[in-house]
C-alpha cells in the first residue's frame, strides 16, 4: 500500500506537494481556483511557477512545455528550458508566472478553419489550473488550452471549459430556486473506458495500411475469429498482462485512476477503464491514456491499435464516455434515490438529459462523426447511427406513471439466489443493462457509447454539457415563477415526457425494424460523416452555442470545415494506400503463383499422364480476378484524380464518402477473393490470422 501511495501521482505536481511547497495562502487560492474557478493573479502565479520549477528540477527535469489540444485530435507541445544567462558566464534555472500563464505557439500551422491566414501565425496557449502539471518523458507539461490572437478557440478543450461554466450555472440557478442554496458550484464527471487493439510490433511493420491508415485496407476472414466468445474476460495472455502491468504502472504516475483491464470480445482486443474525475482532467488523462498506450505497447514490441475498425468483421473499438452531474456538496444529481418517483431533483435533472439529448440528436451525433467511426457506427458492437436512449423498464414506468398522472407502487428489490448455500445472496439492480444502446442511463450516470476508440471525449461532452444548461435554463425560467417548485417540477416532468419521449427505446437498437421505427418517430439518422458534420452548422445549432458563449459562428464554421478536411484526407490516404498495395504488392505476387502454376502445368504435361485439372482452374480464376482487380484499380484512381480536383469542404466529402468509399471496396473484394486462392507462401503480407493471433504467449 505505501509502495502504491509512493507511485501514484508521483510525476504530477498535485494537492500534497502544492501543500507542502506553496506559502499557505497561495495554496489556498490555487485550490479554491480549482474547486470554485475563481481566477488566479499574476502574483499568484509567480510564486506556483517557482514552486513547480524547484520541483521539477529536482525531478531531474530542464524544459517545460505547454501541452494543449489542437484541433489535429492529438496532443501538442514545444519544448522551452528553464536556463536564463546569469550576466557573466552561467546560467541560472527560472520559470515566471507570466511563462506560466502564457505561452506563443505557431496558430497558422495548426488547424484553424480559416481563421488564421499562414502570414497570421500568432497563437496564444494559456494555463489551466484546474489541471494538474506534469512530467512526462523528462519534461514539465502544464496543460493550457489554445487560441489565436484575436482570440478565437483553436483546440478542443477551451469549449469544454466553457461548457463546463454554462452548465455550472444553469444548474446551480435551477438548485437555488428549488431550495439547494448551499450549492454553489455544479462539477460534469467523466469516465471514458478505452477499447484497444495489440498486435506483434514485427507483424504489423508489414502492413502498409497499418503503417499509413492505421486500419487494414485488405484481408480475407480468419478461419477463428470472435465467434467462441472465448478472448471476452479470458485469461490475460503473457505478454499482454506484463504490457498492461506497465502501462498501469505509468499511467498511475501520471496521476491518472486507471481501475478495470480486461480482454474484450474481439481477438487481440483490450479495455482499461477508470476512476471518474472532473470532465477537463478526464479529457487531459485520456489523450495521455492513448499516447502511453502507443509507447508502452512499442517497448514490449506489440502495436497498440486506437482505430476504430482495424479489422473488418470482427468487433471494433468504442469509448464509452461515462457522464454524471454532481454539486460540490457531494451529491450526484443523476443518482435516482430508493425512490425516485418521490425524487423531484432527480426527475428534473433526469428530465433536462432527456430533452437535451432529444433537441441535439443531430449534434451529439456530429460529435462523433469522424472516418474511422463511420466503419464502426452500426456494426455487431456498436450502437447504429440513430441516437436514442435506454432508461430502463423501471424507470420508464416512473416516467410514464407521471405523464398519465397515474399511481405508481415502488417494486420490492429482489434477491439474487444461486441456489448453493454457500453463495450469499445479493440484491438485484432495479434494470437491466442495454448494450445495444448509444445513450443508456446505468444507475447514476450516462454511458454514451457511440465514440470511437481514436476520438477526443472533449468533443462529446461539451455538446452535452452545452445542450443540459440550455434545457435547465427553460426549466428555471418556469420554476421561477411557480407558486409551487415541487408541483411545477412534476408538471415539466410530465410535459417532457409528452414532448420528447420518441427518444426513449429500450428494446434492440440492432434490430432492423428499430430503423424503419425510428424513423416513425422522427429519430434522424445520420448514417455517415459528412451528412453529420453538416448538422454541426444547422441554425439550431449555431444559435445554441452562440447563446451560452461556448462558440462563435465563426468558430463553429472552422470546425466544420477542418472536421470534413479531416474526414476526406482519412479517405484520400487510404484510397491511395489500397491503389499503392494492390498494384505494387497484391497484383505481382499473384501473378508469380500464376506464372508457377503454369510452370507446373507444363511440366506435368511433357511428363505425361498426370492431371493439371486443379491447377488450370486456380489459374483460369486468378486470372479473371487479376483482370478484375486491374479494372477496379483503374477505377478507383479515376475517383481519386476527381476528388482531387474538387475544391475542399461538403461536396468534397459527400464524394469521397459515396463515390470513393465504394470504389475502394470493390478493390477489396476482389483482392480477399485472390488471398483465399493464393498460396501462403506467395501472399505479400501478413493475413488476418497472422496479427490477430500475433501474440500467443
Amino acid at each position: 500500500m505505501d509502495k502504491m501511495n509512493e507511485l501514484f501521482g508521483s510525476a504530477v505536481f498535485e494537492d500534497s506537494v502544492q501543500k507542502v511547497r506553496l506559502p499557505d495562502n497561495i495554496y489556498k487560492q490555487l485550490r479554491k481556483t480549482k474547486e470554485e474557478g475563481t481566477p488566479l493573479t499574476r502574483e499568484v502565479a509567480d510564486v506556483v511557477a517557482n514552486a513547480m520549477k524547484d520541483w521539477a528540477v529536482e525531478n531531474g527535469v530542464t524544459h517545460f512545455t505547454h501541452w494543449f489540444q489542437p484541433m489535429t485530435g492529438v496532443t501538442a507541445e514545444k519544448h522551452d528550458s528553464f536556463i536564463q544567462p546569469d550576466g557573466i558566464d552561467h546560467v541560472i534555472m527560472e520559470f515566471s508566472g507570466k511563462e506560466l500563464i502564457k505561452g506563443e505557439p505557431d496558430a497558422s500551422s495548426f488547424p484553424s478553419g480559416g481563421l488564421r491566414s499562414t502570414f497570421e501565425a500568432r497563437g496564444y496557449t494559456a494555463w489551466d489550473p484546474t489541471s494538474n502539471a506534469f512530467i512526462k518523458d523528462g519534461i514539465l507539461c502544464i496543460p493550457t488550452v489554445f487560441g489565436s490572437y484575436t482570440g478565437e478557440a483553436l483546440d478542443k478543450k477551451t469549449p469544454l471549459m466553457r461548457s463546463m461554466e454554462a452548465l455550472s450555472q444553469s444548474a446551480v440557478k435551477v438548485l437555488h430556486i428549488i431550495g439547494d442554496t448551499d450549492v454553489k458550484r455544479v462539477i460534469t464527471t467523466v469516465g471514458p473506458e478505452q477499447e484497444y487493439f495489440l498486435i506483434d510490433r514485427k507483424v504489423a511493420l508489414k502492413r502498409k495500411d497499418i503503417t499509413y491508415t492505421g486500419r487494414t485496407l485488405f484481408g480475407a476472414p480468419a478461419p477463428k475469429g470472435q465467434e467462441l466468445d472465448d478472448h471476452y474476460f479470458g485469461v490475460v495472455k503473457r505478454r499482454v498482462s506484463e504490457y498492461m502491468k506497465d502501462l498501469d504502472r505509468e499511467l498511475w504516475k501520471l496521476g491518472i485512476l486507471a481501475k478495470t483491464k480486461h480482454n474484450e470480445v474481439a481477438p487481440a482486443q483490450h479495455e482499461l477503464a477508470p476512476i471518474f474525475s472532473q470532465a477537463n482532467v478526464a479529457t487531459d488523462h485520456n489523450q495521455l491514456t492513448m499516447e502511453i498506450m502507443k509507447k508502452v505497447a512499442e517497448k514490449h514490441g506489440m502495436k497498440c491499435l486506437l482505430h476504430e475498425k482495424p479489422f473488418e468483421g470482427i468487433n471494433g473499438s468504442g469509448k464509452h464516455n461515462n457522464w454524471s452531474i454532481s454539486t460540490d456538496t457531494g451529491e450526484n444529481l443523476l443518482k435516482p434515490g430508493k425512490n425516485p418517483h418521490d425524487n423531484p431533483k432527480f426527475l428534473l435533472f433526469l428530465s433536462a438529459v432527456i430533452e437535451a439529448v432529444d433537441k441535439y440528436q443531430d449534434l451529439l451525433r456530429s460529435s462523433v462523426a469522424t472516418a474511422g467511426n463511420d466503419h464502426r457506427l452500426g456494426a455487431n458492437e456498436a450502437p447504429p447511427a440513430i441516437i436514442s436512449m435506454f432508461l430502463g423498464d423501471d424507470l420508464k414506468a416512473v416516467l410514464d406513471s407521471i405523464e398519465d398522472d397515474s399511481n405508481f407502487k415502488n417494486k420490492k428489490k429482489e434477491v439474487m439466489n444461486s441456489g448453493i448455500d454457500a453463495i450469499p445472496d445479493f440484491a438485484k439492480d432495479t434494470t437491466d443493462r442495454n448494450r445495444t444502446s448509444p445513450f443508456a442511463f446505468t444507475g447514476n450516470k450516462f454511458e454514451f457509447r457511440m465514440p470511437g476508440s481514436a476520438l477526443s471525449i472533449a468533443g462529446p461532452n461539451f455538446i452535452l454539457n452545452t445542450a443540459v444548461a440550455d434545457v435547465l435554463d427553460g426549466y428555471a425560467e418556469r420554476l421561477e415563477n411557480a407558486d409551487d417548485t415541487t408541483a411545477e417540477i412534476y408538471s415539466i416532468v410530465r410535459d417532457t415526457m409528452k414532448n420528447h419521449k420518441r427518444i426513449i427505446f429500450n428494446g434492440n437498437n440492432y434490430a432492423e425494424s428499430w430503423v424503419g421505427e425510428a424513423e416513425k418517430r422522427g429519430l434522424c439518422n445520420l448514417k455517415n460523416t459528412p451528412a453529420a458534420l453538416k448538422m454541426f452548422v444547422a441554425d439550431k445549432n449555431v444559435d445554441l452555442f452562440v447563446k451560452h458563449g461556448i462558440l462563435t459562428k465563426d468558430e463553429m464554421f472552422a470546425r466544420y470545415e477542418i472536421n470534413l478536411e479531416n474526414y476526406s484526407k482519412a479517405i484520400n490516404i487510404e484510397a491511395k494506400t489500397t491503389v499503392e498495395m494492390a498494384k505494387r504488392d497484391i497484383a505481382p505476387a499473384v501473378a508469380s503463383y500464376v506464372k508457377d502454376l503454369a510452370d507446373t502445368v507444363v511440366s506435368k504435361k511433357q511428363i505425361g499422364g498426370i492431371t493439371t485439372e486443379f491447377e488450370e482452374s486456380v489459374i483460369n480464376h486468378l486470372s479473371e480476378l487479376e483482370l478484375k482487380l486491374s479494372k477496379a484499380v483503374a477505377a478507383l484512381e479515376t475517383e481519386i484524380k476527381k476528388a482531387a480536383e474538387m475544391p475542399e469542404g461538403q461536396e468534397q466529402a459527400e464524394f469521397f464518402a459515396d463515390v470513393i468509399l465504394p470504389k475502394m471496396n470493390d478493390v477489396r473484394a476482389v483482392a480477399d477473393e485472390m488471398e483465399e486462392n493464393t498460396a501462403e507462401t506467395y501472399w505479400p503480407f501478413p493475413t488476418y490470422g497472422d496479427l490477430l493471433f500475433s501474440i500467443q504467449e
